[in-house]
């Protein structure tokens, strides 16, 4: 098994487990430890902690330290220098919005699993021929869908999906009932004015309501 397909063997565990990834983008440092514990006591474990915020890094390191339970991801890496940030943190693994050349390369290099975005039948087979099976779909609603998952089953029948974007509380369970799905992200389960009102305990309610649909499902 080379690096990449171990690599990517061990993300698909990862998120088989995990069932559903928030997507964080958090706005003040002080919220990363109870948000991500908020999450954690819910049920979710396997966060993506984006870089879109002038604190992202620093968020990310506090909950590394201070929330040993959480599975931590660096999501919104764009280029080698993001796939080293994310190493020196200690993150997990890293999720990327596209799947250019440059950027599979670099992910080849690195020691983190990478969960790459794509949007089109030609960005997968990118993706698919630097060994890359497991994908991020995005924007999934945007980009057509779950009809669009189904069209790819036929060519694609080996590669399996984690759908961010425009997935809610109410499409949640759809999404994951499809075959080729692993996990799905978003972040319906902590609403931005939820964190910001610092609604821990209405966060935890939603994750536990969500793993249970979900496992349901």
């Amino acid at each position: 098994m080379t690096d990449i397909a171990r690599r990517q063997h061990d993300l698909r565990e990862t998120l088989t487990a995990a069932k559903v990834v928030p997507v964080l983008t958090i706005e003040r440092v002080s919220d990363a430890v109870p948000l991500a514990r908020a999450l954690v006591a819910g049920g979710v474990r396997t966060l993506e902690i984006t870089l879109r915020t002038a604190v992202a890094i620093e968020a990310a390191k506090a909950v590394i330290a201070e929330v040993p339970d959480a599975v931590v991801g660096i999501g919104t890496v764009l280029s080698a220098a993001d796939f080293e940030q994310a190493q020196k943190l200690g993150a997990r693994f890293t999720v990327s919005p596209g799947a250019t050349p440059a950027l599979l390369e670099a992910a080849a290099e690195s020691h983190l699993p990478l969960l790459p975005g794509v949007a089109t039948a030609s960005e997968v087979m990118q993706a698919r021929e630097h060994g890359f099976d497991t994908l991020k779909f995005f924007p999934a609603e945007q980009a057509g869908g779950r009809a669009m998952l189904r069209a790819w089953g036929g060519p694609f029948p080996d590669l399996r999906f984690c759908p961010t974007g425009g997935i809610t509380e109410a499409n949640a369970a759809e999404w994951f009932g499809e075959p080729s799905v692993l996990a799905i992200g978003g972040s319906w389960i902590c609403p931005a004015a939820s964190v910001r009102a610092g609604d821990w305990a209405g966060i935890t309610a939603m994750c536990a309501r969500a793993m249970k649909s979900l496992s349901q499902g």
